[in-house]
């Protein structure tokens, strides 16, 4: 709300009140208590201001308890519904600007009608200059953020038409945010839009004026000056009485433009202390009485104030530019004698600290992210095998009919689908056994169905495969509870893949129920960090190693058997690799951890380890060259299954910038100082000169 001093001009005319009667109109109308009407969903708590068209009311939203501001439109007389929707509308397109104040709901059926705002507690700038004028560099963050919701504005064909102290509002954060577009104009309308006296620009002040983006550019100057000087432009006491007394419209605004282009340029910013050359050109140009000579734009505006910022921040290098030649070939000596070597050696262990403590975030997150994955894919199974508990007791799951075989493809399809769309790692299979553990059903469909696999770690849960032609597995018994299998090796693809497991109760369920059979959903675990290796490497440069795919290496061991292995590893990945290894005891032979390396895991595990080794040997080294040398590594638990996750990267890489750095140096360093002495000298002789001739 304007203050008696900032004369609001609208549509309307209005009988003329004296300062002393304004006063006390406003402090009565913001002293009633009396609430328009009801509004469901909130409660009204008390009034912040009256307007032209009605009050503006703190209130509570029920739901959320946030506080909100509803305003009113209680004074029909002169109401344009036209106007009210067209600003409502304005506040809905520019609803994605952090910089204008958001619209939240609407109540035009309402009586009277009402549209629900942000509240901002800390009130506008207007409240703000009755201490006294900003200090610049608040002034110029508040301007700049005008500016912002007027790009943003004029972007939607928006003009604001009435901005000034009090339509300015700060926000939690002390950000200005620019509200109250009820006199805002579509770029493309012809009707006249009237501001407010000292911000509005003189040939707006007119009934014939067509609305003009530099209208906006006038008021933002304007509000600027205000808030450096303490005084709006062109206000004075002999003003504020010639305007107060026309009576007519059309006589004030007649007196306002003529007040505009007789009296002096406004000056008093130029005497404000602290204030600089860019700053004074800004407000001037903001100012310019005509509309050709104004800065067209608040685009411009804010690209001036940012020149502005980085023109104050080069002043110091003036200095520096004279100075640092000098300083600089004084110390190269010393540099490059003592220094240099000593802080690349600090650097080097800087950059490998540095790149350890981002593979220890990476492998917390990778480790987390593989548990969840295995959770949440074992409660579906739970949810699925609930589904599948026969109802006849006496079912003991020896086959498998056609309702639940169309119920379990329907299910698969269903879950394929779905994280095809999340970006997740598809099932390998899902398949049903009995309780002698004979597979009754899989999909895709093989010649599996019909075997026995008791044999198999999902199966029985004993942590450890059983050998058919040895072990006597006619009594083995089917697992009772949940779980990931050990890890073993694809027929089809010669990858290593694990199954994931859940047993299937009779209708009694876990709670003294019987276990008729094992569902499971198997995936390569090559796959299972496919989703997270590219996400990991993303962004990331070019790799340094050209006999590696990726900067960062992603590996799983498995720590559940006597030697721990690995179930996944860079070399791995690559199907080849793995394919023509048909002998699956060499396959393990060359994956399984030697024990130095197996006690350089624990040890990274440890308490005093933390997860990091700074001089990891990759496991493969001493069979494929290009994992051999220093790599550094970070390890975490994968809890559910106790296996654990690594991330490594060649140590070269991590500290190559400084060897680089290191011996551009070397190389350099005489063309430096022949270079910096010649610049040294030219540079004390134009100086020189330029002290002549001044």
């Amino acid at each position: 709300m304007p203050a008696d001093s900032e004369i609001a001009v609208n549509l309307e005319l209005t009988p003329l009140q004296t300062n002393e009667q304004s006063e006390e109109s406003q402090r009565l109308s913001l002293q009633t208590g009396i609430v328009p009407s009801a509004v469901a969903g909130y409660d009204v708590i008390s009034c912040l201001g009256q307007g032209s068209f009605g009050t503006v009311w703190l209130s509570r939203e029920r739901k959320t308890g946030k506080q909100v501001a509803i305003k009113f439109f209680t004074n029909r007389r002169g109401l344009d519904w036209t106007l009210l929707t067209r600003e409502v509308e304005k506040l809905a397109v520019l609803d994605a600007s952090n910089d204008v104040v958001r619209l939240l709901d609407v109540g035009w059926d309402h009586d009277p009608p009402y549209f629900v705002m942000e509240y901002l507690p800390n009130k506008s700038v207007a409240a703000l200059l009755e201490n006294g004028p900003i200090p610049i560099k608040h002034a110029i963050e508040m301007t700049k953020a005008i500016a912002r919701a007027l790009i943003h504005a004029h972007g939607a064909g928006i003009l604001h038409c009435d901005i000034k102290p009090a339509n300015v509002l700060i926000d939690r954060g002390e950000d200005a945010r620019l509200g109250d577009f009820g006199q805002s104009r579509l770029s493309s309308d012809l009707s006249p839009a009237l501001g407010t006296f000292y911000y509005m620009a003189p040939e707006q002040a007119s009934m014939s004026a067509v609305p003009d983006v530099r209208w906006d550019v006038y008021a933002m100057g304007a509000v600027l000056y205000h808030m450096v000087t303490g005084e709006a432009p062109y206000r004075t006491e002999q003003t504020e009485a010639q305007l107060s007394r026309a009576t007519k419209l059309e006589d004030r605004l007649e007196l306002y433009r003529n007040l505009i282009y007789n009296s002096p340029f406004p000056s008093e910013h130029r005497l404000v202390p602290g204030i600089d050359k860019q700053l004074i050109e800004v407000i001037d140009r903001c100012l310019a009485r005509k509309p050709e000579e104004r800065i067209p734009n608040a685009h411009v505006v804010q690209d001036l104030l940012k020149k502005r910022e980085l023109d104050q921040a080069k002043r110091p290098l003036f200095w520096l530019g004279i100075l640092g030649p000098l300083v600089f070939i004084l110390n190269l000596f010393w540099i490059g004698s003592w220094a240099v070597p000593n802080a690349v050696d600090q650097a080097e262990e800087l950059l490998s600290k540095r790149a350890l403590i981002s593979d220890a975030a990476t492998v917390q997150l990778l480790a987390a992210s593989i548990d969840q994955e295995l959770a949440d894919r074992q409660a579906e199974l739970v949810r699925l095998s609930k589904t599948l508990m026969p109802k006849d007791p006496d079912n003991v799951y020896e086959g498998m009919d056609g309702n639940l075989i169309e119920e379990l493809d329907n299910w698969r399809f269903e879950t394929d689908e779905r994280m095809k769309q999340q970006g997740r790692t598809l099932d390998e299979s899902v398949f049903v056994t009995d309780y002698k553990g004979t597979q009754i059903y899989r999909s895709p469909w093989t010649d599996t169905i019909g075997r026995e696999f008791s044999y198999r770690d999902y199966f029985h849960g004993m942590g450890k495969e059983l050998d058919p032609a040895v072990d006597d597995v006619r009594h083995v018994r089917i697992r009772t509870k949940p779980g990931v299998s050990l890890a073993f090796r694809s027929r089809n693809t010669g990858q290593y893949m694990v199954a994931i497991v859940v047993p299937i109760f009779d209708e009694h369920g876990e709670k003294g129920g019987n276990v008729i059979g094992i569902l499971a959903r198997t995936l390569h675990l090559t796959d299972l960090l496919t989703q997270w290796k590219k996400r990991i490497n993303a962004g990331g440069s070019a790799p340094k190693n050209a006999a590696l795919e990726d900067e960062r290496l992603l590996s799983l061991i498995d720590m559940r058997e006597a030697r721990p292995y690995l179930l996944n590893h860079d070399w791995i990945t690559d199907e080849a690799n793995v394919v023509h290894l048909e002998d699956d005891v060499q396959l393990k032979e060359l994956l399984i951890l030697s024990e130095a390396e197996e006690a350089a895991v624990e040890k990274s595990l440890s308490e005093t380890g933390n997860g990091l080794d700074n001089n990891y040997t990759d496991p493969l080294s001493d069979s494929f060259e290009e994992y051999n040398g220093r790599w550094l590594a970070a390890f975490a638990n994968v809890g559910q299954v106790n296996w654990v996750a690594v991330v490594q990267e060649p140590r070269a890489d991590a500290v190559q910038p400084m060897q680089i750095l290191y011996k551009v140096f070397l190389e350099y360093s005489f063309i430096l100082i022949v270079v910096f002495v010649t610049m040294l000298c030219l540079l004390w002789w134009l100086i020189r000169k330029f002290a002549d001739v001044t």
